[in-house]
């Protein structure tokens, strides 16, 4: 059995390799190591919400049934962003949440995210002892305590959860946005009520688009992997800015008044010496992953903002800045990570702080942006069939030494597989954009050979 979680929880397409069955079975073994009850105690509560899939509806009431039928009382707080279930673990004082959501992936994917106590994602050791619980054989260990009568977990529904959310959003972001006008690309998902809500309370003109989810729509052509709506409503709009969500709204990508868009390494620079200037930068330390451009590293520098890398994925994010108690933290795809305020990336908490620099410097987004200066980046996603044969193959490994030797320290090459899809990501800079691409192409080609 290959390792179920990814590197953010267990994905797959709704009704193929994520079944309804695997989400009861997962929901009770997740039960049994972060909720486990005992006979004529007080039930373990968990929090779960999900994304406006339409699998979410099937993959909701497994996970309902799985936890109540481990003693697990299942607080349903319905379609709100992962960070609102991660806040709301924290806030109702349950003993773990769940997440139904696949992110920024397409609509027939599907996925099931799981935090412990505080709203925190869980570290690898507790991942695998919840996989254990799901090795052939183990039905037995997992279902070891199966309440009847009385003490069979209830399912309640929370519609106060997101007003509950809201209001922690406005604590953590109080400057007010008066006289800012954003476009907000909700990618028909999570987002579609927090944002707009979010925002407008905050004082800002909102134009939402991409906020009519179908249960089918989400991420379809929308959102922050695919800008082109958010540029051309704001242009149209002659609106200050635009902000795009993944189908999760843990992710958020920004676009100036001239439809430029501002990736996450321009958003967490801007932050950065926000919160430097504030006092509010634990260490003048910001965590990143490898993935961040490298103009990121030069413009901190020039900040006296020191940079810490990490292995990408916002779980290594969450667990350097744990580590060191640092303050700010995340990826170029727009996650977002303030420790203060969330123990997870919040797109929308991210949306809220970059129009507060704004409006507290009379700046526009594109003056901001001059904190750092983005190198040429080009990023290839390969398919392949085995991501570790391209990791063990020695004609990838002498691309990749040539690559190298032919930008002599002016550039960057990495290769990295997905945690979530069958992909090689090639990602390459250069001071050139054309010996980018060129390179870039050449170690595809390789990967794709393998």
């Amino acid at each position: 059995m290959s390792r179920l979680f990814g590197t953010d929880g267990v994905r797959g397409e709704a009704n193929s390799t994520l079944t309804a069955d695997l989400a009861l079975a997962l929901s009770e073994a997740a039960s049994t190591v972060l909720a486990s009850p005992s006979a004529g105690s007080v039930r373990p509560v968990a929090v779960l919400g999900r994304d406006p899939r339409a699998s979410g509806e099937m993959l909701e009431a497994a996970v309902c049934a799985g936890l109540a039928a481990s003693g697990v009382d299942v607080l349903r707080v319905g379609v709100v962003p992962t960070p609102a279930v991660a806040y709301l673990t924290a806030a109702y004082e349950a003993d773990m949440g769940v997440m139904i959501s696949a992110s920024h992936n397409p609509m027939p994917d599907n996925g099931i995210k799981i935090f412990g106590r505080g709203g925190h994602k869980l570290d690898d050791a507790v991942e695998d002892r919840i996989e254990q619980l799901l090795r052939p054989g183990s039905e037995a260990q997992r279902r070891a305590y199966r309440p009847t009568g009385a003490a069979i977990g209830r399912v309640r529904s929370a519609p106060e959860a997101l007003d509950r959310y809201l209001q922690h959003l406005a604590a953590a972001s109080d400057t007010r946005l008066d006289g800012v006008t954003v476009v907000v690309d909700c990618a028909n998902g999570a987002a579609h009520r927090a944002a707009p809500l979010a925002y407008k309370a905050a004082g800002a003109k909102v134009v939402a688009i991409n906020d009519e989810p179908d249960g089918i729509n989400i991420n379809d052509r929308c959102g922050s992997t695919h800008l082109d709506d958010v540029r051309r409503a704001v242009v149209e709009q002659g609106a200050d800015l635009g902000l795009a969500h993944d189908g999760d709204a843990d992710r958020c990508l920004a676009v100036d008044a001239e439809g430029n868009v501002v990736d996450g390494d321009v958003i967490m620079a801007i932050l950065a010496v926000a919160m430097r200037e504030a006092g509010e930068l634990s260490e003048d330390t910001l965590v990143a992953t490898v993935m961040s451009n490298l103009g990121l590293h030069l413009g901190m520098q020039a900040a006296g903002i020191t940079v810490r890398t990490t292995a990408v994925g916002d779980r290594y994010v969450l667990e350097e800045l744990r580590r060191g108690s640092y303050s700010l933290g995340g990826e170029q795809s727009g996650h977002v990570v303030l420790p203060d305020h969330g123990t997870t990336g919040d797109g929308v908490l991210t949306g809220l702080r970059l129009m507060a620099r704004m409006a507290g410097t009379g700046r526009t987004l594109a003056e901001l942006t001059k904190v750092m200066t983005v190198l040429p980046q080009v990023l290839v996603n390969v398919r392949v069939e085995d991501k570790k044969a391209v990791a063990d193959s020695a004609s990838v490994g002498e691309a990749v030494r040539l690559a190298e030797a032919e930008l002599a320290g002016r550039g960057r090459v990495l290769l990295r597989p997905s945690g979530t899809e069958p992909l090689v990501r090639v990602m390459v800079e250069a001071e050139d954009i054309a010996v980018a691409r060129k390179l870039a192409d050449t170690l595809s080609d390789a990967v794709s050979g393998v």
